[in-house]
């Protein structure tokens, strides 16, 4: 039996790619190998979004062009974002490489490893979702649920529309049907993803449209499925029906990633988000309203080009006033092709840092205020396998997306009403409440 070894970079899009990566290729009769020393396909799944990934990649990569000149039949492919940017210079620069593909051809990887070329082959057209294909999940009772691919947007230091081309929705009664198999192959969560998954539907024949808000109350009709969840909206496609449907959909949870980048409208309209910091606290308002205790997270970009103290000012008292449950703070980095890229006024790196440093403590400190004020409550929590810390204590997740640490006698995948004792600003901890959740 053909072994592989793959590793993922980047975001959940390419772990849900990588769980169809996988499936596919123990269908072909392949194991996995603990390390890539043991492989015969050594594979890598790729992101693109920023520098720190391209770099970390391309160390991997120089592993593999060793391994494979120590093995000469070993295959070695690249699949996903990184792939697909470098399509017209990757054997070039990395002749080692048997097989590049795109994040749309995931499919030909298996065409490639059954055919009997031994040429090197790259795919990068879009031909269709990876929603057909076998997956092998971390966790039997999670999954994602890939509802779009690619994005209209036009961020001006984005790459994404570049690598993932122009969106594309499954229809929905695609996305109901791959929901309904799911549940009763044992899912119990399920996660959403698209690059905006909130504008889904938009490119569908105009009877097919339901909008974001109507995909929701549709899943949340699937028997067995207990949470929804979905990542990530863009802001100016936040509608009033979508906030309906997260407060009136039982199984869609009280908790909400909504990208902010920036707080100063100067550098959004630079960064072409196409919303102001005012209209963005307005929509936080009308959210809160609806949905009480939501739990908000958000992705931040400090030192855009042009970005002065004052629009950092900006941006932290925006933080300030939604007052986050966390957030995902990132140093910018330019991106091949972008706008944003050759812009003038880049920010100094010593100025980021110390800027990003400000931004995370001042997130901390909100983290920590709002996990304190949960001490004392009782919570679902669906519980996910044992913590990387402490193997006697449980770990699972709210609704609110906390990461929740007991001890109790309740196997994975099960809800838990847990008392919670204690917080930090990335923990709570707790002990089973008397009742257990149904």
């Amino acid at each position: 039996m053909k072994r592989y070894h793959l590793t993922t970079f980047g975001c959940q899009m390419n772990e849900h790619d990588s769980e169809r990566m996988k499936g596919m290729l123990g269908s072909l009769g392949y194991s996995e190998a603990p390390s890539r020393e043991d492989a015969d396909l050594i594979l890598f799944n790729t992101c693109s979004i920023r520098e720190a990934a391209d770099n970390r990649f391309i160390a991997h990569l120089g592993e593999a062009k060793r391994l494979k000149s120590e093995s000469p039949d070993t295959v070695v492919g690249v699949g996903g974002c990184w792939a697909q940017s470098v399509k017209d210079e990757v054997f070039e620069r990395f002749p080692f490489v048997d097989v590049a593909f795109g994040p749309g051809q995931i499919h030909k990887l298996a065409e490639f490893l059954a055919s009997d070329s031994i040429t090197a082959q790259g795919f990068f057209e879009f031909e269709d979702f990876a929603g057909h294909l076998p997956t092998e999940r971390d966790r039997p009772f999670q999954a994602w649920l890939q509802i779009s691919q690619g994005c209209n947007s036009k961020c001006s230091y984005c790459i994404v529309p570049s690598v993932r081309g122009r969106e594309q929705s499954r229809s929905l009664a695609d996305l109901v049907g791959e929901a309904r198999r799911l549940a009763a192959d044992g899912v119990r969560e399920l996660t959403l993803l698209g690059q905006n998954v909130n504008s889904w539907g938009r490119d569908l024949p105009a009877g097919e449209r339901v909008g974001f808000g109507g995909l929701l109350r549709h899943l949340d009709d699937v028997d067995g499925i207990a949470r929804i969840r979905f990542t990530s909206p863009h802001p100016k496609d936040m509608r009033d029906d979508v906030i309906a449907a997260m407060a009136e959909c039982q199984s869609v949870c009280e908790h909400l990633h909504l990208p902010l980048q920036s707080g100063s409208t100067r550098v959004l309209k630079a960064m072409r988000r196409t919303y102001s910091a005012e209209r963005y606290l307005g929509l936080v308002e009308r959210i809160r309203a609806a949905i009480p205790g939501i739990a908000l997270t958000t992705d931040v970009i400090v030192g855009f080009p042009g970005e002065t103290e004052a629009d950092f000012e900006q941006t932290m008292e925006v933080v300030d006033a939604v007052s986050y449950d966390h957030a995902f703070t990132f140093v910018y980095s330019p991106r091949r092709g972008t706008e944003a890229a050759v812009m003038a006024e880049q920010v100094p790196e010593d100025v980021k840092r110390e800027r990003i440093t400000r931004l995370v403590d001042l997130v901390q400190r909100h983290a920590a205020a709002h996990n304190a004020t949960l001490v004392g409550t009782v919570q679902e929590v669906l519980v996910e396998g044992p913590s990387r810390t402490d193997p006697s204590m449980l770990r699972g997740r709210t609704r609110g997306n906390k990461t929740t640490l007991f001890r109790a006698d309740v196997a994975e995948g099960e809800l838990a009403l847990v008392e919670i004792l204690r917080s930090t600003s990335q923990t709570l901890g707790g002990r089973p409440a008397v009742t257990a959740a149904a």
